[in-house]
């Protein structure tokens, strides 16, 4: 019977409201529920751990210092993943400039994509080819997109993140999100399409 006793899945609302009255204790359990899908979202636009790491201080602190503002307008989530996002790609323009990607730090969980399986499983030849190498493919590609094209794509392929809820924490439209995905894996499957026919 005591294995049926599930800790209760917390409440944003109660944890928020609880943080804002002073107990750091409620922003803790915040921080559990939601470090491993930002450590996903973060490292799939960085593409490199220390980064993602430093990346995810920087957010938690801004959110704890920014959270007595939060006023419900759109859900925690929502809230806490625009910190995110716009945190990464503020970082991502600062350091675009002589960045070098390493190719050590890779194992982005991308290959799991269905959309990118479909399309780099294609060709019956190159079915077995090195999974260390397609990662390595894949994420070089990812890295080319400019940081808007690749947080959508890391929002809503990787993430499986609804339209909606990607234009929320974007401030753009459904419709730019659409776009921008539709450019995005045109220019992903033009990035591999050498690979792939090799």
């Amino acid at each position: 019977m005591a294995e049926d006793a599930q800790e209760p899945e917390i409440n944003d609302e109660d944890m928020v409201a609880q943080t804002q009255n002073g107990d750091p204790r409620a922003f803790d359990a915040l921080v559990r529920k939601y470090s491993s899908r930002l450590y996903g979202l973060v490292y799939n636009m960085t593409s490199n751990h220390e980064d993602t790491n430093d990346l995810l201080q920087d957010v938690f602190s801004k959110a704890y210092r920014s959270i007595k503002g939060f006023r419900g307008k759109s859900s925690f989530y929502t809230w806490l993943h625009t910190i995110a996002t716009n945190t990464t790609i503020n970082f991502l323009k600062k350091r675009s400039r002589g960045f070098q990607l390493s190719l050590d730090d890779i194992d982005s969980h991308v290959q799991f994509d269905p959309e990118f399986i479909e399309l780099t499983s294609a060709h019956d030849a190159r079915r077995d080819i090195d999974l260390k190498e397609m990662q390595q493919k894949l994420n070089e590609a990812m890295m080319k997109l400019s940081n808007d094209h690749r947080a959508v794509v890391t929002m809503f392929d990787i993430q499986g993140m609804p339209h909606a809820e990607i234009a929320k924490i974007l401030k753009v439209s459904e419709g730019t999100v659409r776009s921008r995905l539709f450019y995005a894996h045109r220019q992903l499957q033009s990035y591999l399409q050498e690979f792939l026919t090799t």
